[in-house]
This record gives C-alpha cells, sequence and structure tokens, in this order.
C-alpha cells in the first residue's frame, strides 16, 4: 500500500493566520512553514494561480522544510484556461495579453510554462515538489473541442513533470466519458484528482476516485457548501467536515493508496482553522502518526 499524506490547500490563508491554529508570537513566514511542516506530510501552493512563482521561494520552501514533504503546487491561472488579467503577469509579457482573456497562443503560454517551471526548479531539486495541480475551469467541458485541443497542447508542454488534473465540469466523469478520460490521463501519465463537494448541484462533481498514475493519486476536499460557484470564497468554502463525513473517505482513500505509491489528500474548507482540523482528523482515522516522518 502507498502513503496517504494529508494536508491543506495552504498554510498561509489569511483566515487560518487569524484563527489562532499557529502559536502565539509565530509571525514570520518561515517559523509558520516550519510549523505546518512539523504538523503535516503535504501542502498545497495555491498563490502560484494568481502569479507566477519566484526561484527564491522556491529555494526558501525547500530550506525550510524537511526531507519527504512534498508541495503540490497549483497551475498558473493562463495555463488551466482560466480568465487572466495582464498584470498577472511579468511586464514584458503583458503586451501579448490584450484584456482580461482566458485564451492565449501558444508562444505565450509556453513562455509562461518555461517561467513557471524554472522557478520551482529548487523544489524539483530538492525532491519536494509533489505535484502541478491543473484545475481546468466549468467551462472546460469534454465535448468542448477547444478543451480537447487544449488538453493535449498542456500534455505536450507538461512532458516529464509530475502533473494532477481537477476537471471542474463533471462530464469528465459521467458514465460516457469516463473511461475516455482515464484512458487519456493514463496515457500522458497524469493523476487525476478526486473531489469533495456537495452532491446537490448541476455543477457537482462525483465522488469518483480515478488513479491513472502509478506514483501519485490526489483527493481534494472542498467542503459540501451549497453556495459553490456563488458568493465570495469565504461562502463557497466555508465548511465544518464531520468525522461522519470523513470516515466516508477512509477506505477510499485506501483504495487508492492500493494503487498509487502515493495519496494526497488536501482540505481546500478555507474558512479560520476548518482545513486543518480536518486534515488532522483524518490522519488520526487513517492512524498516521503526527508530522512528516
Amino acid at each position: 500500500m502507498g502513503d496517504i499524506l494529508v494536508g491543506t490547500c495552504s498554510w498561509t490563508d489569511r483566515a487560518l493566520l487569524s484563527s489562532g491554529w499557529y502559536p502565539p508570537g509565530l509571525r514570520d513566514a518561515a517559523g509558520r512553514l516550519r510549523h505546518y511542516a512539523a504538523q503535516f506530510p503535504v501542502v498545497e501552493v495555491d498563490a502560484t494561480y494568481y502569479n507566477l512563482p519566484s526561484t527564491r521561494n522556491s529555494a526558501l520552501w525547500a530550506e525550510r522544510t524537511p526531507d519527504g514533504f512534498r508541495f503540490d503546487v497549483k497551475a498558473f491561472s493562463l495555463l488551466t484556461g482560466h480568465p487572466t488579467a495582464p498584470n498577472a503577469l511579468p511586464a514584458d509579457l503583458r503586451p501579448a495579453l490584450p484584456g482580461r482573456r482566458h485564451e492565449a497562443d501558444a508562444g505565450l503560454l509556453d513562455e509562461v510554462w518555461q517561467r513557471f517551471t524554472g522557478a520551482l526548479e529548487p523544489l524539483r531539486s530538492a525532491g519536494r515538489l509533489g505535484a502541478l495541480l491543473f484545475q481546468f475551469p466549468p467551462w472546460f467541458a469534454p465535448g468542448d473541442p477547444r478543451a480537447k485541443a487544449f488538453l493535449v497542447q498542456c500534455a505536450r508542454r507538461t512532458a516529464g513533470w509530475p502533473v494532477a488534473v481537477e476537471f471542474r465540469h463533471p462530464g469528465w466523469w459521467s458514465n460516457d466519458e469516463r473511461p475516455e478520460t482515464e484512458a487519456a490521463l493514463k496515457d500522458w501519465g497524469m493523476s487525476a484528482a478526486a473531489v469533495d463537494m456537495t452532491q446537490t448541484l448541476p455543477t457537482s462533481i462525483p465522488p469518483v476516485t480515478p488513479v491513472t498514475s502509478p506514483r501519485l493519486a490526489v483527493a481534494r476536499f472542498h467542503g459540501r457548501n451549497g453556495a459553490w460557484g456563488t458568493g465570495t470564497k469565504e461562502e463557497r468554502f466555508r465548511h465544518t467536515y464531520t468525522t461522519d463525513e470523513l470516515e466516508e473517505w477512509i477506505p477510499r482513500l485506501r483504495g487508492m493508496a492500493d494503487r498509487a505509491d502515493e495519496v494526497h489528500a488536501l482540505f481546500n474548507n478555507c474558512c479560520a482553522d476548518a482545513a486543518v482540523r480536518a486534515a488532522e482528523s483524518t490522519r488520526r482515522l487513517l492512524g498516521a502518526p503526527t508530522g512528516p516522518g
């Protein structure tokens, strides 16, 4: 059975910082990351969705975490087909993106990809990089030829990198599409991301647990708030997982670990300390030791 690493989708979320989870007086970035890494073996970096990462930060993250710790890094918005404002790009690339848009020419995408991965090289060389998470938007539907073409281009660009894919359109995991989706991700060596969320909406992603890479499987827990897709971030993700809800996932996570060397279970219900508390509870239910060891 593979290792199941449980953590959260941020260690710097403002609501977490003000929740009291970090020890009093721990205000510096280095101390917070070291404290987080003493409690959990994996974390997701979501800031890289909004802005390109820096080599300096990658090096610091590697220095401040122990061997065996993993960072799953969220891909920059333009690389996943999300609307991106020119100001999110480095100044010299902004003229190539006229206005806020989700499409860009292949040359710009290749340049953004090179800068994105170049900045993450310290993490990769230190053995800290778990996966690059490509979270595709709701418009990205299996029946849309633009989506299929974009996915093929993404697979070409990311060859040789550890990649996990999360779809925000439920059609990819419908009974008709799921075999083709799994086969394509396996061919490209990409890990599928399983999703936990409310099941009451037309856009709800079913809680399927496909394992498309023997190296890594990923599960992301978004909470079960019915405001998904509307309102503020806090409204969409506000949810406190109950023990019963977490217990539903224990056999699923173990089943994923039977088919992959490593499973990353990441909590994204990022209101106050709800995510870290859910992660702590899940580790106890799994019988995992404290810390990354």
